[in-house]
């Protein structure tokens, strides 16, 4: 065993949890990943974050998928801080895909209590989920938890580093460590006047094993918590080639897909003379893989294989699902009646305080539509077969399990897989499926051993996405006059998401247990209510939906958010008094109270407006970070949103600009859903093609934006996807508020209509 294999020993044994290591085999648990960083000629590889070059450079491996939200910056300064380095003195590349890159935060995310819960079983069920998330070394990106999951192992991995560079100098002048200080890309021996670079110590110090450091207190970081320029975004605004889309290799064919317009059914008949007919189509074939099924065309370039596609003659079978939406409505009704799957909360005696309600009676059905990602890269993946196996170039945020995938498909080991991590156009969870690589691993075996990149037309995308899925809600809750609702019942009827992700991506797997995201942000929100029950209501539907930004909680914060505001006008309060009452004296809501009095202070709330105009408030705890939204609408003409009010507090915040701009864009995704989005189904078929029938919220619908940071939470939240939840709730409020119409379907654009420009 050589000395640098001791140092990167070293360097993966930290931050184990306990816990799991009991639970799972403490050997097991905590045995080192192997480091899949080679070093080039002159360059030191100090564990599989960091590599420094005897000329200085530094190298910080981020090994999650940027697709616009700046992960990649974040991470490589939690590097740069523990190295003492400017955010500028090092270079960010995406890392390989190896399973020593796995995402704890991501599964911990997934485990049941509510966030606020601390109690040893909460702790136990998410270090668990943790354990899971290294045990099968999952390299994922999702869940808003990229900053989570990195914010000890980037740190350390930086740390490891300049302590590593520091041992190497101490021998190389004989003297103490601690008597030497890493600053800005050198090491200093200030009782005698002399440094070293990096570079100079990289090679030696690469292989000095070191003792775990202390990491830096947030008192004394330089770089972290302050806003930093995005690293790729040179590249961005060059126009680089740095997506999927842009890949280019010598003598590489190109490829379009026709998969079934009804999801799962079979082709009955196919006459593929027309399509092969058009000039440069070189070839039609079947597919077939575990995610669906089809035609893929092989071709000279994307326009033909798109013509291709076109011209094929296919006759498909029927949908085994209902064909149109009165269908699939009549199914979600079907599961609302029926008995429970699950109730994630069920506390008090529900049925007895509504058999004698003391108080009003509010009852309400809320509803929404499957929404499709539309990423604005369309999807693409890239493929090629060799002699040594398959390799593949596309954004994904899931490499590990493309691998995987795609070397069962076609009999190959895990390790004859290399995926080549690309930048994302959009993902919204849409990249984390495994179709797309499927498909062209799928076209590669008729490529005679050519590169083929097999891009799917906007139409084909629309139309084969993996959908947020529908859902219905019915409501009931008792609210005394003037007080907190003493008791309320959430129905919430939804095909399952998990159940329909692991039958496409694991097929001889089952889902086992409850699923979560059918009412995630709605039984784990901070209220307390003495009656207390949510259940989930599994809906029998094989459309194929999937993880969309926000995933449960995008429509169950409408649900919550909106039938609050119900609440409190059936108790004669105010909205913002009346979700403080509701949170009675539980200490543990206090970041809650904090944001929703902050966001109302911000927004001068309670202060009178001009006639049609009006404002909504909303509060949603998602991905460990709480939010409070105030929208303000001008509902005088068709309805424009002036401007958005955020107070947000995920605990600590690495990049406020960043944060900032997440927060933004998270919101405006949740806008998007509220003021026009569905996917509609007839004959079988979805109906929407492209962005002309699938809009997103315009620039010039954008309102205006004030955030204000609060960093009091004793945990640590996401940002991606946390301003999703509330956007549609608020904004909802705020046309009541203004017009006196409560919606509770979405779109809205059903029932009102919004400006366009």
């Amino acid at each position: 065993m050589g000395i640098g294999k001791i140092v990167r020993r070293t360097f993966l044994g930290l931050g184990t949890a306990a816990v799991g290591g009991v639970a799972f085999g403490v050997w097991y648990y905590n045995r080192p990943y192997d480091n899949p960083l080679e070093a080039a000629e002159g360059e030191g590889v100090f564990n599989p974050f960091v590599k420094i070059a005897e000329d200085g450079t530094i190298t910080v491996i981020t090994p999650r998928a940027e697709m616009g939200q700046g992960i990649h910056t974040t991470l490589a300064a939690m590097v740069a801080e523990e190295l003492n380095v400017s955010l500028a003195a090092v270079r960010a590349e995406v890392g390989p895909n190896a399973p020593v890159y796995y995402n704890s935060a991501m599964l911990a995310e997934g485990a049941m209590p509510p966030h606020f819960e601390d109690g040893f079983a909460a702790q136990a069920q998410r270090e668990t989920m943790r354990v899971v998330g290294k045990l099968f070394g999952m390299q994922v990106t999702g869940g808003s938890s990229s900053v989570i999951d990195g914010y000890v192992r980037m740190r350390e991995a930086g740390a490891m580093a300049r302590a590593a560079l520091i041992a190497a100098a101490a021998e190389r002048w004989g003297v103490a460590p601690s008597s030497l200080r890493a600053e800005n890309g050198s090491v200093i021996d200030t009782a005698n006047e002399r440094t070293a670079s990096y570079g100079e110590l990289a090679l030696a110090a690469a292989t000095v094993e070191v003792d775990t450091p202390a990491l830096k207190p947030a008192s004394e970081w330089r770089v972290l918590g302050r806003s930093q320029p995005r690293v790729e975004i040179g590249e961005k605004v060059t126009g680089a080639p740095i997506f999927g889309i842009d890949v280019e290799l010598p003598d590489m064919l190109h490829g379009t897909v026709v998969i079934s317009p009804r999801f799962g059914a079979p082709a009955l008949s196919v006459n593929m003379d027309a399509a092969r007919a058009v000039p440069g189509v070189r070839d039609v074939v079947a597919i077939e893989t575990q995610t669906g099924r089809g035609f893929g065309i092989i071709a000279d370039h994307t326009w033909a294989a798109f013509e291709g596609a076109r011209a094929l003659e296919v006759e498909w079978g029927a949908a085994p699902y209902p064909p149109d939406d009165e269908g699939i409505d009549a199914r979600l009704v079907e599961a609302i009646q029926a008995d429970a799957d699950h109730a994630l909360m069920d506390k008090g005696d529900v049925d007895a305080a509504f058999a004698d309600p003391q108080g009003n009676l509010v009852e309400a059905e809320y509803g929404v539509p499957y929404l499709a990602h539309a990423t604005m890269e369309p999807m693409n993946a890239t493929a090629q077969i060799t002699d040594q196996g398959l390799e593949l170039w596309l954004g994904t945020q899931a490499p590990g399990i493309v691998a995987g995938r795609c070397a069962a498909m076609l009999g190959l080991e895990y390790e004859q897989v290399t995926v080549n991590q690309l930048h994302l156009g959009g993902g919204f969870g849409r990249r984390g499926e495994v179709d797309y690589p499927l498909y062209a691993a799928a076209l590669a075996q008729h490529a005679d051993g050519r590169p083929i990149k097999v891009t799917w037309s906007r139409e084909e995308d629309m139309r084969h996405d993996t959908y947020r899925p529908a859902a219905l809600g019915r409501f009931r809750a008792v609210v005394p006059e003037g007080g907190a609702a003493t008791a309320v019942e959430m129905k919430i009827a939804a095909p399952s998401i998990m159940a329909s992700v692991i039958a496409r991506t694991y097929p001889n797997l089952s889902a086992m247990g409850p699923d979560k995201t059918i009412t995630d942000g709605a039984y784990n929100q901070p209220v307390a209510i003495e009656n207390h029950r949510v259940s989930a209501h599994v809906a029998d539907l094989a459309i194929p939906v999937g993880f969309w930004r926000a995933v449960g909680n995008s429509y169950n914060g409408f649900f919550h958010e909106g039938f609050m505001d119900e609440m409190a006008e059936a108790a004669g309060m105010d909205p913002l008094a009346f979700r403080l009452a509701m949170m009675g004296d539980d200490d543990r809501l206090a970041p809650a109270r904090a944001c929703l009095e902050r966001v109302a202070e911000m927004a001068g709330w309670g202060e009178p407006l001009p006639e049609g105009k009006g404002r909504g408030i909303a509060h949603m705890l998602s991905f460990g970070s709480w939010v409070a939204m105030v929208v303000q609408v001008d509902a005088t003409e068709d309805i424009r949103i002036e401007k958005v009010w955020v107070a947000a507090d995920p605990g600590t915040v690495m990049d406020p600009r960043n944060f900032r701009d997440q927060i933004i864009s998270g919101a405006i995704f949740g806008f998007s859903q509220a003021l026009g989005q569905e996917i509609n189904f007839a004959d079988g078929r979805v109906v929407q093609e492209n962005f002309w029938d699938y809009t997103f919220m315009s620039m010039g619908q954008s309102p205006e934006f004030e955030i204000d940071l609060l960093q009091t939470a004793d945990k640590m939240g996401g940002a991606g996807e946390v301003a999703t939840p509330p956007a549609a709730p608020a904004l909802a409020n705020a046309i009541h508020d203004a017009t006196g119409q409560r919606l509770r379907r979405m779109p809205f654009s059903r029932d009102v209509r919004f400006l366009q420009v």
